[in-house]
């Protein structure tokens, strides 16, 4: 069941990118980065379809992925290489070339909305949007480069070749668009992951330890500590919680005392029992 969860979220992230292209960016002429931005300059050069020009781009890039990255990774990218042209070239005739609307902004607001979740959610399922996810892979491999700056490098160049037919607006436009929808991207990934760690350094620890046990049902971590000026030795009280239990944290140890001194951080991912696991109660 939990593999056809994920291929299910990796077909759903797909078509929402595609719908992006067929609804948003053609229509209104937009330029984007990755496999689209490149089938968009060979349509313009050549007359080559996009959904056609990226079916084959895919199928390249998928071929030399899997030679050189090997066949865990071609399993996990076989969805998206093959799914995505096809369900882009049903939306294209679908929808005739029409868009949902003609107002430029717009279409580059909703097309990085959808870019960015249908992007994040086939990641999230542990796969690749194939294409132009490839080669900074490769080069990762290879030469050691940074798979994030490679791809920003590469979005870049092909921003650049769209000068070819594009208007400077245009350029805006379409930096505007990759911003976004790598906004979209990080918030996406970060969906439900972002936690709250807090340490509490009290003289009464254990009893604020307790309390965080039993009416949040949260672990707790005693730390050694000594106090820099006073050497006076105590414990600190380490947690995780949510965002929306810091409050009742902060009330419960206030509660137990006042003079609690409290360090609270964000951190974007936690793993573990109560979180990752499934909780157990001895």
């Amino acid at each position: 069941m939990n593999n056809i969860k994920k291929i299910l979220i990796i077909l759903l992230g797909n078509t929402l990118y595609a719908l992006a292209v067929a609804l948003f960016i053609l229509p209104n002429n937009l330029i984007t980065g990755g496999t689209t931005g490149l089938a968009l300059v060979f349509q313009h050069q050549l007359g080559i379809p996009v959904s056609a020009f990226v079916g084959v781009f895919n199928v390249v890039m998928f071929i030399l992925g899997g030679i050189v990255l090997g066949k865990s990774f071609a399993l996990t990218t076989i969805i998206s290489t093959f799914y995505y042209p096809f369900i882009l070239s049903i939306f294209e005739k679908a929808l005739g070339g029409s868009g949902m609307t003609n107002d430029t902004m717009l279409a580059t607001i909703f097309a990085g909305l959808l870019i960015g979740a249908g992007i994040g959610m086939v990641i999230r399922a542990g796969a690749s949007t194939g294409g132009m996810d490839i080669p900074p892979l490769i080069l990762n491999k290879k030469l050691n480069l940074s798979v994030s700056g490679t791809m920003s490098v590469l979005d870049c160049l092909i921003l650049l070749t769209q000068m070819l037919f594009a208007s400077q607006e245009k350029i805006l436009y379409g930096i505007l668009l990759v911003l976004l929808y790598t906004m979209v991207l990080d918030k996406v990934l970060m969906i439900g992951k972002n936690q709250m760690q807090i340490k509490i350094i009290s003289e009464k620890s254990e009893a604020i330890s307790e309390i965080i046990r039993t009416k949040l049902d949260r672990g707790t971590t005693l730390i050694h500590s000594e106090g820099g000026h006073t050497r006076k030795e105590s414990y600190a009280v380490l947690t995780v919680v949510s965002s929306r239990e810091l409050s009742k944290v902060n009330d419960l140890a206030m509660e137990i005392d006042p003079n609690a001194f409290m360090i609270i951080n964000q951190v974007n991912e936690v793993r573990g029992r109560g979180f990752t696991l499934h909780k157990e109660y001895m």
